[in-house]
C-alpha cells in the first residue's frame, strides 16, 4: 500500500527557489526601465513597477518579495534621476506608493507561509494518524503474496471507510478482512478504526471464522449502543459490508464469509470467477436485525484456492466506479487481460485502466487487494 508523501508548503525564499518564475518580475523591471527612460518626457510608466512584486507573491516567500521590491524602488529611482525628475513630488510620491506596497506584500507573504506551516503540521500528524490505522498488509504470509491498494475519492485525504486488515493465526493460516463502512468523512473512519481494532485483536484468537464475525458485529453493535438510554430510540445506522477470509498454508482452499460485501474474483489460467456464496449474511453492525448471535448463525463457505490462482478482492468503489458516459468499471471483464501470475503487475494494471476509466475522479473511494499463491 502506498500513500501520497507528505505535501511540502512553501517556505521563504532561498537561493534557487523557482528560478524560471524570478525571471518574471525582473524582466518587468528592466523593461520599464529602458522605455520609461527612452520614452518621451510626458509617457510614464513608472507606475507599472508595482507589478513586479505583486506578480512575486504569487511564488515566492516573503524574502523574494522584498528583494524584488526594493529593485522597483531603486528602479523607480534610476528612471527619476536619467530623467532629471528625481526631487519632483511626483517621483517621492510614486517611490513611497512602492514602499507602502511592497511592505503589505511583504507581510502578506509572512501570514500566509505561517498559515501554510500549521497547516502542514496539521496535515502531516493527520496522514500518520490515518497510515497507522490503515496498516500496509505483509507482503508475504506463507505462500501467499500479497498487494494492496488505497485510492481516496477526497484528493487530501488518505482513509476513508473502505478497510482491508491481515492478521496470522498459531495454526497456520492467513486471516484477512475487507470492508466497507457506509458514510463518509470522519464519523466513517472512526468506524473503520473501530472495526479494525476489533479485527486486529481478535482475528488470531478466535478458533473460527464464524466466531470472528460474531465478535466483529457485537463490537460495532456495542460501540454504538453503549450509550443509549432506554428511553432513546435505536435510530443508529452504522454498519459495514465485510468479507472475512482464511487461507491455511497447507490446503489450497480459501474459506470466506460474506456479509453484504461484493464477492472476490478468482483469476485462474481458464478466465476468471466469482466466488460468490450460497449464504449472504447482514452487514457487520446489523447481525440482531437477523438474529445473528451465535457462531452458528453464519456459515463459512469452501472455495478452491491453488497454486498460481490469483484472489481479488475489492469495494464497491471500484465496480461502481463510471466513466463520462456513466458507464461501470467492468472488472471481471477487464481482469482477464491483466498479468495473475504477478501480482504487484496486476494491480499496476487494475489501477491504471481504473484511473483511465473515471479520468483521474474517483465518486467513492476504492480499496482492492491481490493475493497470489504460490507453489509450496
Amino acid at each position: 500500500m502506498s500513500f501520497r508523501p507528505l505535501t511540502h508548503v512553501r517556505h521563504t525564499w532561498q537561493p534557487g527557489h523557482a528560478p524560471a518564475l524570478v525571471v518574471i518580475p525582473l524582466g518587468l523591471i528592466v523593461a520599464v526601465c529602458v522605455i520609461d527612460i527612452l520614452a518621451p518626457r510626458h509617457i510614464h510608466l513608472g507606475p507599472l513597477l508595482v507589478a513586479a512584486p505583486a506578480i512575486t507573491v504569487a511564488f515566492a516567500g516573503a524574502r523574494l518579495t522584498a528583494l524584488v521590491g526594493v529593485l522597483t524602488v531603486v528602479a523607480q529611482l534610476v528612471i527619476g534621476g536619467a530623467r532629471g525628475v528625481l526631487g519632483t513630488a511626483n517621483i517621492q510620491a510614486q517611490v513611497a506608493a512602492l514602499i507602502v506596497v511592497s511592505t503589505l506584500l511583504v507581510v502578506f507573504c509572512l501570514v500566509r507561509d505561517r498559515r501554510e506551516r500549521e497547516l502542514y503540521r496539521v496535515k502531516s500528524v493527520a496522514e500518520v494518524a490515518q497510515h497507522v490505522l490503515l496498516q500496509p498488509l505483509p507482503r508475504r504470509s506463507g505462500p501467499l503474496r500479497i498487494v494492496c491498494l488505497y485510492l481516496p475519492a477526497e484528493a487530501e485525504a488518505e482513509m476513508g471507510g473502505d478497510l482491508y486488515a491481515a492478521a496470522r493465526t498459531a495454526s497456520g493460516s492467513t486471516r484477512l478482512l475487507i470492508g466497507d463502512v457506509r458514510g463518509k468523512g470522519l464519523a466513517a473512519i472512526s468506524h473503520a478504526a473501530l472495526l479494525l481494532g476489533a479485527f486486529r485483536a481478535a482475528a488470531h484468537r478466535q478458533a473460527t471464522l464464524a466466531r470472528l464475525a460474531v465478535h466483529l458485529d457485537g463490537a460495532v453493535r456495542w460501540d454504538t449502543t453503549q450509550w443509549r438510554t432506554t428511553s432513546e430510540p435505536d435510530d443508529n445506522e452504522s454498519f459495514a459490508t465485510a468479507i472475512l477470509l482464511d487461507l491455511p498454508d497447507d490446503e489450497p482452499v480459501v474459506r470466506l464469509i460474506s456479509c453484504g460485501h461484493p464477492p472476490p474474483l478468482l483469476i485462474r489460467r481458464d478466465g476468471v470467477s466469482t466466488l460468490q456464496p450460497r449464504a449472504g449474511h447482514l452487514p457487520i453492525g446489523l447481525g440482531a436485525l437477523g438474529g445473528l448471535d451465535e457462531p452458528d448463525d453464519y456459515e463459512a463457505e469452501t472455495f478452491d484456492f491453488e497454486a498460481g490462482d490469483l484472489l481479488l478482492l475489492y469495494t464497491d468503489g471500484v465496480i461502481e466506479a463510471r466513466d463520462a458516459d456513466g458507464v461501470f468499471f467492468q472488472l471481471t471483464e477487464r481482469a482477464a487481460a491483466w498479468d495473475r501470475d504477478s501480482p504487484e503487475a496486476f494491480m499496476r494494471e487494475l489501477r491504471e485502466d481504473l484511473m483511465a476509466h473515471v479520468r483521474g475522479h474517483l465518486g467513492d473511494d476504492a480499496a482492492v487487494v491481490a493475493i497470489h499463491r504460490e507453489a509450496s
